[in-house]
């Protein structure tokens, strides 16, 4: 089977929240992004021009009182891990708790948006230093060295937001049942399987990138659906190349998915009614 464009990568992420003047702030003066646009109720936010978040408020919006299917986190990928010092030292300045972890390919920090939703910032270590363990590419959840992240900053270096070269690494998503996502994920889409973590979590990716895509299932009974005016994921998009549309196109048809077109926008569903948008 015909897998997807290796040069594939996941574009912007559009998000609900219930205060957009709340999340503007947040996003502009803690995480470093730039508003694009904005109009009544709806911004659009990134860096260089480039889309990275879309914003749509629902005042009515209120967290879901436990783990639904839709976003886990969204990643964004910083050119270096000298911009990723500065974004640590940024984060620590402003008092804001933070998760971290070395997962040996890269090293990030998480950290949660005043609706809950949760943010990865991160960057890649050289690919040639990628671990391979029997065949596969290693991934791990280890201890951020805190200090030697830190060691990167140099004299004069200041916080001015987050840098240009900056993107939408990779989307991680909360998922019913991870053989379904796979599946889908794998079979339809077209991605490649890169590794698992046990049967709770796998990750799948273009181009052999350590990950495009991570999808955890919560326990046995998996998440419940995110109710319609929680906070949390619209969609999300895939970016394929030309050359590469078609194909996709063509084995979403062959499984029976429904696509709908919106100018250059194909627009389906995954199996846990999450929106994807084929760009």
């Amino acid at each position: 089977m015909k897998k997807i464009h290796p040069e594939t990568t996941i574009g912007a992420v559009s998000l609900t929240v219930s205060n957009l003047e709340r999340s503007l702030a947040y996003y502009r003066e803690i995480i470093g992004l730039q508003i694009l646009s904005q109009q009544a109720g709806r911004a659009e936010l990134g860096v260089g021009g480039q889309p990275l978040l879309v914003l749509t408020e629902n005042r009515q919006a209120q967290p879901a009182g436990q783990p639904a299917t839709g976003l886990y986190h969204f990643a964004l990928l910083l050119p270096s891990r000298r911009d990723l010092a500065i974004a640590l030292r940024h984060l620590a300045e402003k008092g804001e708790p933070l998760g971290a972890s070395d997962h040996l390919v890269s090293e990030a920090l998480y950290l949660n948006d005043p609706d809950e939703n949760g943010i990865e910032i991160y960057a890649d270590r050289p690919r040639e230093q990628w671990p391979i363990h029997q065949g596969r590419l290693a991934m791990a959840t280890n201890r951020l060295n805190f200090n030697g992240v830190l060691a990167e900053i140099q004299e004069g270096d200041k916080w001015q937001g987050l840098p240009a070269g900056t993107g939408m690494g990779h989307i991680h998503l909360r998922v019913a049942d991870v053989g379904t996502a796979k599946h889908f994920y794998g079979e339809v889409v077209g991605f490649d399987h890169m590794v698992d973590y046990g049967d709770k979590a796998t990750f799948y990716s273009a181009g052999g990138y350590h990950h495009h895509l991570g999808m955890n299932s919560w326990e046995s009974t998996g998440a419940s659906p995110r109710p319609a005016d929680a906070p949390g994921l619209n969609y999300f998009e895939i970016v394929v190349p030309a050359a590469g549309r078609q194909a996709v196109l063509d084995r979403l048809a062959a499984h029976g998915v429904a696509v709908a077109q919106n100018g250059d926008r194909a627009i389906f569903t995954d199996p846990f009614a999450i929106e994807v948008h084929l760009i």
